[in-house]
């Protein structure tokens, strides 16, 4: 258990190290003068514009850094050599990489903490709260898909690609559902296309329930919502995490 902390420990000091709190810093307070500045042109309803804006911004944006953070910080370990480094030493692979994901967790959380500290202007603290804690969540099953693409195809673009792939699909298989299922005269090749939409769909996490805009516009988020969240989020970050270690034990280091 010590050896996962400390490595752990060291992923969060080398992403300090990469100035990561002055540019999320910077980052998202361009983010809220971005958003203030929308929800003034807003003609009604300034601060259910804001809050949606904002809210979907920092979703988005929380993504995408995770996802490069964790690839690009696998990826460098590649080819510095610090991994095998750290495996030469008596850790096995499964502590590293558990290790390596409470570092990458400990971001996610971070990341999440920094977009609720934003939100608490337009929306109101317990569905910020909500949101936040589903954010988590969402960054978790993101960082966990991450260090899978990096360890199949330990290159960056791939692994970012596959990534935002994931979580694109993730996002809107359920329109993609209606879309497949919404056709007035019913063919072969339709009932073909629904059934696969539906296979995509059982074997994706339900990311379109995750840290809903509705939310922070209508406060209609109750805690029994995130009950099913909190569910998949487990389930997942075992399969992932999972199939991450069966790939990297396949590895000749």
């Amino acid at each position: 258990m010590n050896a996962i902390v400390t490595i752990a420990g060291y992923t969060v000091l080398e992403m300090l190290r990469n100035r990561l709190l002055r540019f999320v810093g910077a980052y998202f307070l361009v983010l809220f003068l971005l958003s203030r500045f929308i929800g003034e042109l807003a003609i009604i309803e300034t601060v259910s514009f804001e809050s949606a804006f904002l809210g979907a911004l920092l979703r988005f944006s929380t993504v995408v850094m995770t996802g490069l953070l964790v690839i690009t910080g696998m990826v460098r370990e590649f080819h510095d050599k610090g991994m095998m480094l750290i495996l030469s030493l008596p850790i096995s692979r499964t502590r590293y990489l558990l290790g390596k994901f409470m570092g990458f967790g400990a971001l996610a959380v971070f990341l999440a903490m920094a977009s609720c500290l934003l939100l608490l202007a337009p929306a109101p603290l317990d569905q910020v709260m909500l949101w936040g804690i589903s954010l988590i969540c969402e960054l978790l099953i993101i960082g966990a898909f991450s260090l899978l693409c990096v360890f199949t195809l330990e290159q960056v673009t791939p692994a970012f690609v596959a990534t935002m792939s994931f979580y694109l699909l993730s996002r809107g298989i359920e329109t993609f559902q209606l879309m497949a299922s919404a056709r007035e005269i019913e063919t072969l090749a339709n009932g073909i296309i629904a059934g696969v939409m539906d296979a995509i769909a059982f074997v994706l996490p339900e990311l379109y329930r995750f840290t809903a805009t509705d939310w922070l516009v209508y406060h209609s988020g109750t805690g029994s919502m995130l009950l099913p969240i909190l569910g998949q989020t487990s389930v997942y970050l075992i399969l992932l995490t999972g199939m991450a270690l069966f790939d990297f034990y396949r590895k000749n280091l």
